[in-house]
């Protein structure tokens, strides 16, 4: 118990993990705004405005920054590892979402009628901008209730 009780009083944990749910509703509301339905798999979804992936991790760095110090060896961690996750977002994972997005029109396109047993994830990635607004409100929260 020792163990779960440590997770859930662990600020390290929790902050990213609230500001993850709250960009998670956000993104919901965005989508609202554009495609005029509540999509709720929007919260736990990849893809969309903004990056959740990129909230959670860079107010990750920005509490370890503000808690152990700017120039801490655990800060320099995050915020690598916060580098590595907004450049696969913007990068490995929206190339395989334009893919995915592709290989179904073609599907369709020459295999009209057919059923296929799973189309693919095609909102995978991030554009550029909904990472970049994913750090902001990561930085902002982070230094907020970190």
């Amino acid at each position: 118990m020792d163990i779960l009780a440590g997770i859930f009083t662990n600020k390290y944990v929790i902050i990213p993990a609230i500001i993850w749910l709250i960009t998670g509703f956000i993104k919901v509301g965005v989508a609202y705004i554009f495609d005029r339905r509540i999509d709720l798999s929007r919260i736990v979804g990849t893809g969309g405005m903004p990056s959740s992936h990129t909230s959670y991790i860079v107010s990750l760095a920005v509490v370890i920054g503000k808690n152990s110090g700017w120039r801490s060896p655990e800060f320099g961690v995050a915020f690598a590892f916060a580098l590595i996750v907004m450049s696969d977002a913007a990068g490995v994972r929206r190339a395989a979402g334009e893919q995915a997005k592709l290989l179904n029109s073609l599907m369709t396109t020459h295999f009209p009628g057919e059923e296929f047993s799973k189309k693919l994830k095609e909102l995978l990635g991030h554009r550029p901008l909904e990472v970049i607004v994913g750090a902001v409100m990561g930085v902002i929260l982070g230094m907020l209730l970190g």
